[in-house]
C-alpha cells in the first residue's frame, strides 16, 4: 500500500494535488494557506517559461510541502529560523525521500545546508518574489519590479543563485502580459487583486485554476507567437538587400562601364 509521499507525487494534476495538500493541512494542521496556491502559481508559470531540465511534478509538489512547519509569529526568531529544517524531517516522517527534504529544507539558508540543489534555487526565488508581492502587517505588497530589486540587492545579498538572472528575465517577460480588459493589468498584478479578494483558500485555489490559468496560459501563447513573428521579421530584415532591384542594376552598371573605361586606359 502507498503512503502519503507515493499518493501525492503520483497524483499529476496540480489542483488534485492542492486540494490534497489542503486536506491534509486541515487533518493535520500544517500550514497551508492562500499564500502557498500564489507561489506555487508563479513556480508553474517560471517552469513553463524557462524550460529548464527538472522533474516539474516533483517540484510543485516540493513548492506545496515545503512551509508545512512554517510560523505566522514574525517574532518568533527561532522558529523562523527552523521551519524548513522541521518541516524537512516531518516530510522524512511521512516518506519522503532524501533529495525531496534536503530540497525543502534548502528553502531558505539558515541550516546552511551544502551543496544546495538547483531546485532548491528555484524554489528560493519564488518563495522570496511571491511573499515580496503580498502584503503584510509591517508593510504593502511591492510591484514586481520593486520585488526584483529587493530580492536581487537585499534577500540574496551575497548569495549566489544560479536561476536568478533567468528568474529576472521571466518577470519582465510576464510584465508585458495584460490580463486587463478595459485597464492595463499585468499578470502578477491580477494574481495578487484575486488573492486579496478572495478570502478561503479553497476559493483561491479554484479562481486561480477556472479563471487565471486558463486566461494567462492563453495570454502567453498570444505573446509568444508575436515573439516569433518579431524575430522572424528581424532575420528577413537583416537578409534584406540595401538596394531596390532597380538600384542595383544601375550600380552594377555602372560600375561595369567604370571597368571598362579603366581597361580602355591601361
Amino acid at each position: 500500500m502507498e503512503n502519503f509521499a507515493e499518493y501525492i507525487l503520483n497524483e499529476l494534476d496540480l489542483t488534485s494535488k492542492m486540494e490534497i495538500t489542503h486536506y491534509l493541512s486541515k487533518k493535520t494542521n500544517i500550514f497551508f494557506d492562500k499564500s502557498i496556491v500564489l507561489k506555487t502559481e508563479i513556480l508553474r508559470l517560471f517552469l513553463n517559461y524557462s524550460k529548464i531540465e527538472m522533474d516539474n511534478n516533483f517540484l510543485l509538489t516540493v513548492c506545496l510541502l515545503c512551509n508545512c512547519k512554517k510560523v505566522d509569529n514574525a517574532q518568533d526568531i527561532e522558529r523562523i529560523h527552523n521551519f524548513a529544517k522541521d518541516g524537512a524531517n516531518y516530510l522524512r516522517e511521512m516518506g519522503f525521500d532524501k533529495k525531496f527534504t534536503k530540497v525543502c529544507e534548502e528553502i531558505n539558508r539558515y541550516s546552511k545546508s551544502s551543496p544546495r540543489e538547483r531546485e532548491s534555487d528555484v524554489l528560493e526565488l519564488v518563495d522570496h518574489f511571491g511573499g515580496l508581492l503580498l502584503d503584510r502587517p509591517e508593510r504593502i505588497g511591492f510591484k514586481a519590479e520593486e520585488a526584483l530589486v529587493l530580492l536581487e540587492h537585499r534577500n540574496l545579498k551575497g548569495q549566489y543563485n544560479r536561476y536568478l538572472q533567468t528568474f529576472i528575465d521571466f518577470v519582465y517577460y510576464m510584465e508585458q502580459i495584460n490580463m486587463g480588459e478595459l485597464v492595463n493589468m499585468t499578470a502578477f498584478r491580477r494574481i495578487v487583486k484575486i488573492f486579496n479578494e478572495t478570502e478561503s483558500t479553497v476559493k483561491f485555489m479554484k479562481k486561480i485554476t477556472y479563471e487565471f490559468q486558463p486566461k494567462v496560459d492563453k495570454l502567453i501563447k498570444v505573446r509568444n507567437k508575436e515573439l516569433t513573428k518579431e524575430m522572424f521579421k528581424e532575420v528577413e530584415d537583416s537578409n534584406r538587400s540595401l538596394f531596390s532591384k532597380e538600384t542595383a542594376k544601375k550600380i552594377i552598371g555602372g560600375m561595369k562601364e567604370t571597368e571598362k573605361q579603366t581597361n580602355e586606359i591601361y
